[in-house]
């Protein structure tokens, strides 16, 4: 049988970016790419891929990033817990020649009280990884409770957007970007925490990170849904979450599927946009079970390069 597998929200909150042996984290070495593409994946996809398989990724991150590498990806997105966390990794994202382009950090923001214990561990782990090149940090407000019904209130969803704002201003005078991501909890009732999260923010402080598969998802395995958001603000995508479906059960690789991302790609340049790439394929119930993690991240990655080189 195969395992249970965990959401990204618990994987974050149980491993971060797990305990390893480290030490002080050097300077990733910024060797020049020979791939036409930049294309990182999140953690969360190695860890699913893993756990289907029985493995722990986070119990061994060496001989996990060394898997990153081998599939012929160049960036990592870790799911950020601290300061501590990113200094355990940076000296293996460097020994493994993967870059930390972006990070992702959880944050409650509804509630003044909890926005207000959110905004410094994340300024913190924000100061802590410009050096070595990260340039956008990527949060997902947490919703009032994980899997329930509640949704935000006027005033919850008033106090979570002025939260952003102030964060992305604090980023912006480090020179770092502040990406607003979601799942489809946002899309309930009219879209209408996401669409505050957007139209109640400066653009100049806060930009999106458009979680495709998501979108299409939670506004009913709609591609209309997905590309009206592209019309809408695609001149704030700054990066792009990247999986695909079959008849709406998640694929083992982005290919072609329910998402037509060459279209998505087009819809992009016609914006004007380039977002950062960043493959987040998983794994549910339904999902065919037929490649390794190495291969199907491997042909992932082929698939996106070819389809977003324009």
């Amino acid at each position: 049988m195969q395992p249970a597998i965990l959401p990204r929200r618990a994987f974050l909150q149980q491993t971060a970016l797990a305990a390893v042996a480290g030490v002080a984290a050097p300077a990733i070495a910024r060797a020049a790419d020979p791939r036409p593409l930049h294309l990182a994946t999140n953690a969360y996809s190695w860890h699913v891929f893993y756990q289907r398989e029985g493995r722990n990724f986070a119990a061994d991150l060496d001989a996990g990033l060394r898997e990153v590498a081998a599939s012929g990806l160049n960036g990592f997105e870790p799911g950020a817990g601290g300061t501590e966390d990113v200094r355990r990794l940076l000296p293996l994202l460097g020994k493994h020649g993967l870059e930390m382009r972006s990070i992702y950090v959880n944050s409650s923001l509804h509630e003044p009280a909890e926005a207000e214990r959110s905004l410094a561990p994340i300024l913190a782990v924000a100061r802590e990884v410009k050096p070595f090149g990260t340039r956008i940090i990527v949060t997902n407000p947490n919703p009032i409770r994980w899997g329930g019904p509640e949704n935000k209130n006027d005033e919850q969803l008033r106090t979570q957007s002025a939260a952003l704002n102030r964060l992305g201003r604090e980023l912006a005078a480090l020179k770092l970007t502040l990406a607003y991501h979601h799942h489809d909890i946002e899309l309930r009732q009219a879209a209408r925490e996401f669409h505050h999260m957007l139209a109640g923010t400066d653009p100049r402080y806060v930009t999106l990170c458009l979680d495709a598969h998501w979108m299409y998802r939670g506004a009913g395995n709609s591609q209309v849904a997905l590309f009206d958001v592209v019309e809408l603000y695609g001149h704030r995508v700054s990066e792009l979450h990247l999986r695909q479906s079959q008849n709406g059960v998640w694929s083992e690789t982005l290919g072609p599927g329910d998402i037509d991302y060459e279209a998505l790609a087009r819809a992009l340049t016609r914006k004007k946009v380039k977002p950062h790439l960043v493959l987040e394929i998983a794994v549910e119930a339904g999902t065919p079970k037929t490649l390794d993690p190495v291969e199907a991240h491997r042909r992932s990655a082929e698939y996106a390069r070819r389809v977003f080189a324009g």
